[in-house]
């Protein structure tokens, strides 16, 4: 039952949608019928496929390099206060600036492969993690922190042994957003400017008016989005195994 209501939900969607295109009779180069995107799908896989592979690795790659940058922000701000002065400005500048002004740049500066695309991802999911982290980080229980004061624990040992798992989490929460956002970086800067990827493909096939291609691309997109988000959910529920899930609800 859990996997059966997403399915019920997706079919009803394409449900709606086939509906909506046959009421309204509107043309497929404006909106596709379901079919003609599914029939798109199989026949253009073998050019989608690899296109889906490099933008699978861009947001893999932005996970894991944001995720590095973000928690080490993070330790730095709690125990260096001129770290966290510095820090905490860059930390709402990466907000307060939008993400499509910053991805020329980017694409400038770092060039029409990989590295701008990483470098996009993990632009945008740096605050969710180091925001998160940092705030589970600052919020150990007090009674905690006593104890390991009375025993002598090193400040490694109070880190390693009673900061970090406290804050877990916190960063999850942060790793569950960031894993939601991130094919938004990956994509734009395919947009700003690339030669492979989901995002190249998409904008040129719009560009020739290939709807139905535009369509299963997005399809691939949303799946590849979708399959990240509950690899991470399902990798931190099973890392943190040990936290009590207190869902009122089981259903």
């Amino acid at each position: 039952m859990k996997f059966a209501r997403p399915v019920i939900v997706l079919i009803g969607l394409i449900v709606v949608w086939q509906i909506v295109v046959t009421l309204t009779g509107v043309q497929p180069f404006i909106l596709p019928p379901p079919m003609k995107v599914a029939e798109t799908l199989v026949h253009r896989f073998d050019v989608i496929w690899p296109h889906a592979q490099i933008t699978a690795l861009e947001i893999v790659l932005g996970i894991v390099t944001g995720t590095l940058v973000g928690t080490m922000s993070a330790l730095l701000m709690t125990y260096f206060a001129p770290a966290r002065r510095w820090l905490l400005p860059v930390l709402v500048i990466s907000q307060a600036v939008p993400v499509f002004a910053l991805a020329p740049l980017l694409v400038l500066w770092l060039g029409y492969g990989l590295i701008s695309k990483i470098a996009m991802a993990t632009l945008i999911i740096y605050f969710p993690v180091t925001a998160s982290f940092f705030d589970g980080l600052r919020r150990t229980d007090p009674g905690f922190l006593d104890l390991a004061r009375t025993m002598n624990a090193s400040r490694w040992t109070t880190l390693t042994r009673i900061r970090i798992p406290a804050a877990m989490p916190a960063l999850a929460s942060g790793l569950r957003v960031a894993a939601a956002v991130a094919p938004i970086g990956a994509i734009i800067g395919e947009w700003v400017g690339s030669s492979a990827g989901l995002g190249y493909l998409m904008l040129h096939a719009n560009g020739r008016m290939q709807i139905d291609l535009l369509f299963a691309a997005l399809a691939v997109l949303a799946t590849l989005a979708i399959v990240l988000y509950f690899a991470v959910d399902i990798a931190l529920k099973r890392a943190l195994n040990w936290l009590p899930d207190t869902n009122p609800s089981s259903d």
